[in-house]
């Protein structure tokens, strides 16, 4: 496993901010850790816990900006989808979370091959108008952000050494 640093100050300062840039500070330091990159020699370096904060970091910057198509289109669907993502942050209280995932799943399959594949703009954007299932998980999803990141927020401040050493500087 690679040491991760998270700086005392920075982390007084994030928290002084809201939990958002909590939850920032210590994504940030497992990304710069491991070079930014999500590679299977990155993942190697990283415990459950920091794969499973950077798949929730995937997964609401995704969907907050284009939805599930978007996350699926970009990429992620196989490291949200096909990991035990849905169990991890069941464990960490995000039970409804959990469920969302399950039922997104289900729509992964269905439509991954569609969603993936090479496309114009315009195309991308035709994808919401053939798979509405997809509308109500994105707008739960919106509707309860704000309460999903103060869980994390809260699992990461009650398990700090699962995800990196403060430090005083």
């Amino acid at each position: 496993m690679k040491e991760i640093l998270v700086k005392d100050s920075d982390l007084r300062r994030a928290a002084e901010q809201g939990m958002d840039e909590f939850v920032e500070v210590f994504y940030d330091a497992i990304s710069d850790a491991v070079g930014g990159q999500l590679t299977a020699d990155s993942m190697a370096k990283l415990n459950a816990d920091q794969l499973t904060l950077w798949a929730f970091h995937a997964l609401h910057e995704e969907v907050m900006d284009g939805g599930f198509v978007q996350l699926i289109h970009n990429g992620w669907g196989d490291f949200i989808f096909l990991n035990p993502f849905a169990k991890a942050i069941k464990d960490w209280g995000l039970k409804d979370l959990s469920k969302m995932i399950y039922e997104a799943k289900k729509l992964y399959w269905k439509y991954k091959d569609d969603i993936m594949r090479e496309c114009t703009d315009e195309e991308f954007m035709q994808m919401f108008e053939r798979m509405p299932e997809f509308d109500d998980l994105d707008d739960d999803f919106v509707e309860n952000e704000e309460k999903w990141t103060y869980l994390v927020a809260e699992y990461i401040d009650n398990n700090i050494s699962n995800f990196a050493t403060v430090v005083n500087e």
